[in-house]
Protein backbone atom coordinates (compact mmCIF):
# COMPACT_ATOMS: atom_id res chain seq x y z
CA UNK A 1 0.00 0.00 0.00
CA UNK A 2 3.27 2.55 0.86
CA UNK A 3 4.35 2.45 -2.48
CA UNK A 4 1.07 3.76 -4.43
CA UNK A 5 1.29 6.83 -1.59
CA UNK A 6 4.92 7.19 -2.22
CA UNK A 7 3.75 8.04 -6.09
CA UNK A 8 1.94 11.47 -4.79
CA UNK A 9 3.47 14.62 -5.56
CA UNK A 10 4.40 15.97 -2.11
CA UNK A 11 3.90 12.28 0.00
CA UNK A 12 7.34 11.41 2.04
CA UNK A 13 7.77 8.21 3.82
CA UNK A 14 7.06 9.93 6.91
CA UNK A 15 3.95 11.57 6.12
CA UNK A 16 2.71 8.33 3.95
CA UNK A 17 3.24 6.34 7.45
CA UNK A 18 1.09 8.77 9.04
CA UNK A 19 -1.33 8.45 6.74
CA UNK A 20 -1.56 4.54 7.07
CA UNK A 21 -1.13 4.73 10.77
CA UNK A 22 -4.44 7.47 10.80
CA UNK A 23 -6.41 5.22 8.35
CA UNK A 24 -5.75 2.02 10.15
CA UNK A 25 -8.04 -0.38 8.51
CA UNK A 26 -10.41 -0.21 5.42
CA UNK A 27 -13.92 0.44 6.64
CA UNK A 28 -12.99 2.64 9.77
CA UNK A 29 -14.56 6.19 8.12
CA UNK A 30 -17.68 5.02 6.35
CA UNK A 31 -17.26 7.79 3.72
CA UNK A 32 -14.38 10.51 2.40
CA UNK A 33 -15.71 13.26 4.45
CA UNK A 34 -15.75 11.30 7.97
CA UNK A 35 -11.94 11.03 6.85
CA UNK A 36 -11.72 14.55 6.58
CA UNK A 37 -13.66 15.11 9.59
CA UNK A 38 -10.59 12.98 11.61
CA UNK A 39 -7.88 14.75 9.73
CA UNK A 40 -9.55 18.28 10.83
CA UNK A 41 -9.67 19.65 7.55
CA UNK A 42 -13.07 19.63 7.21
CA UNK A 43 -14.72 22.81 6.59
CA UNK A 44 -16.58 24.33 9.71
CA UNK A 45 -19.14 27.37 8.96
CA UNK A 46 -18.47 30.54 10.44
CA UNK A 47 -21.07 32.60 8.55
CA UNK A 48 -22.23 36.17 10.38
CA UNK A 49 -24.90 37.62 8.97
CA UNK A 50 -24.29 38.70 4.88
CA UNK A 51 -21.29 36.72 5.26
CA UNK A 52 -20.91 33.07 4.28
CA UNK A 53 -17.52 31.79 4.85
CA UNK A 54 -16.11 28.35 6.48
CA UNK A 55 -12.83 28.52 9.07
CA UNK A 56 -10.44 25.67 9.70
CA UNK A 57 -11.23 22.78 11.80
CA UNK A 58 -8.70 22.50 15.01
CA UNK A 59 -9.91 19.33 16.20
CA UNK A 60 -9.16 15.86 14.79
CA UNK A 61 -5.87 13.91 14.75
CA UNK A 62 -3.25 16.80 14.77
CA UNK A 63 -0.48 14.38 13.19
CA UNK A 64 -2.49 13.41 10.26
CA UNK A 65 -3.46 16.99 9.89
CA UNK A 66 0.21 17.85 9.91
CA UNK A 67 1.02 15.33 7.71
CA UNK A 68 -1.77 16.80 5.06
CA UNK A 69 -0.23 20.27 5.86
CA UNK A 70 3.63 19.22 5.08
CA UNK A 71 2.01 17.44 1.64
CA UNK A 72 0.13 20.86 1.24
CA UNK A 73 3.18 23.03 1.21
CA UNK A 74 5.27 21.21 -0.77
CA UNK A 75 2.53 20.71 -3.47
CA UNK A 76 2.07 24.48 -3.28
CA UNK A 77 5.58 24.71 -4.15
CA UNK A 78 6.22 22.25 -7.15
CA UNK A 79 3.00 20.93 -8.64
CA UNK A 80 2.06 23.41 -11.15
CA UNK A 81 -1.94 22.26 -11.27
CA UNK A 82 -1.93 22.72 -7.89
CA UNK A 83 -0.73 26.18 -8.24
CA UNK A 84 -3.33 26.75 -10.81
CA UNK A 85 -6.23 25.33 -8.15
CA UNK A 86 -4.80 27.57 -5.32
CA UNK A 87 -4.86 30.52 -7.83
CA UNK A 88 -8.33 29.67 -9.03
CA UNK A 89 -9.23 29.73 -5.17
CA UNK A 90 -7.50 33.21 -4.44
CA UNK A 91 -9.28 34.54 -7.66
CA UNK A 92 -12.66 33.66 -5.64
CA UNK A 93 -12.19 35.70 -2.80
CA UNK A 94 -10.38 33.36 -1.03
CA UNK A 95 -7.61 34.16 1.22
CA UNK A 96 -4.29 31.81 1.12
CA UNK A 97 -5.48 30.22 4.69
CA UNK A 98 -8.46 29.40 3.00
CA UNK A 99 -7.43 28.20 -0.57
CA UNK A 100 -4.80 25.72 1.69
CA UNK A 101 -7.87 24.63 3.55
CA UNK A 102 -9.88 23.60 0.49
CA UNK A 103 -6.41 22.35 -1.18
CA UNK A 104 -6.42 20.04 2.57
CA UNK A 105 -9.95 18.65 1.78
CA UNK A 106 -9.08 17.79 -1.45
CA UNK A 107 -5.70 16.20 -0.88
CA UNK A 108 -7.78 14.15 1.99
CA UNK A 109 -10.27 13.42 -0.58
CA UNK A 110 -7.57 11.95 -2.73
CA UNK A 111 -6.00 10.21 -0.38
CA UNK A 112 -9.26 8.58 0.98
CA UNK A 113 -10.23 7.53 -2.48
CA UNK A 114 -6.34 5.72 -3.03
CA UNK A 115 -6.39 4.26 0.38
CA UNK A 116 -10.15 2.41 -0.33
CA UNK A 117 -9.02 1.78 -3.79
CA UNK A 118 -6.08 -0.01 -2.65
CA UNK A 119 -7.80 -2.44 -0.47
CA UNK A 120 -10.33 -3.64 -2.86
CA UNK A 121 -8.13 -4.95 -5.08
CA UNK A 122 -6.79 -8.21 -3.92
CA UNK A 123 -2.69 -8.83 -4.46
CA UNK A 124 -2.02 -12.16 -6.07
CA UNK A 125 0.90 -14.53 -4.31
CA UNK A 126 3.13 -16.27 -5.96
CA UNK A 127 3.50 -18.38 -2.93
CA UNK A 128 2.21 -21.96 -3.49
CA UNK A 129 -0.62 -22.59 -0.64
CA UNK A 130 1.18 -25.70 0.48
CA UNK A 131 4.66 -23.73 1.06
CA UNK A 132 2.89 -22.40 4.24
Amino acid sequence: MAPELLELQGVGPISAAQVLVSWSHPGRFRSEAAFASFAGVSPIPASSGLTNRHRINRSGDRQLNRALHTITLIRMRLDPATRTYVARRMGEDKTSRDAQRCLKRAVCRQLFKLLERSHRTPTISSEPLDAI
